[in-house]
């Protein structure tokens, strides 16, 4: 099992959904972030002072996957976020120790689904 954590740029965010739809992966969380990368920030003015915004708007994903799901949703997001600009994000991919479905109490591959 495995948790993979995407950070995209928001206006992917249907588009990654709707790759991951295609790839039937429809277990998710996600959330709104703020964060810095490699695509730096940009300065902007306000009244007359200038301010450096290097924390910028983000949408981060979570998605729990049994071991055979991990490629097929990797190239999802890949296919919903690439624009070929810096800032398309990142993903991260790490090992899963243990899943509980709180209704069942299942445990494992099971509890994924």
């Amino acid at each position: 099992m495995k948790l993979i954590i995407a950070i995209v740029q928001p206006e992917k965010l249907t588009d990654v959904k709707q790759a991951l739809s295609e790839a039937n992966v429809g277990k998710m969380t996600v959330s709104n972030v703020i964060g810095c990368g490699s695509q730096g920030g940009y300065t902007e003015s306000y009244r007359g002072a200038f301010t450096e915004v290097n924390l910028l708007d983000k949408v981060r994903f979570e998605i729990a996957v049994n071991d055979d799901f991990v490629k097929p949703t990797v190239d999802a997001i890949i296919k919903g976020a690439r624009t070929g600009n810096i800032g398309d994000g990142k993903i991260f991919i790490v090992p899963l120790e243990e899943c509980i479905r709180v209704r069942t109490g299942e445990t494992g591959k099971v509890a994924i689904g």
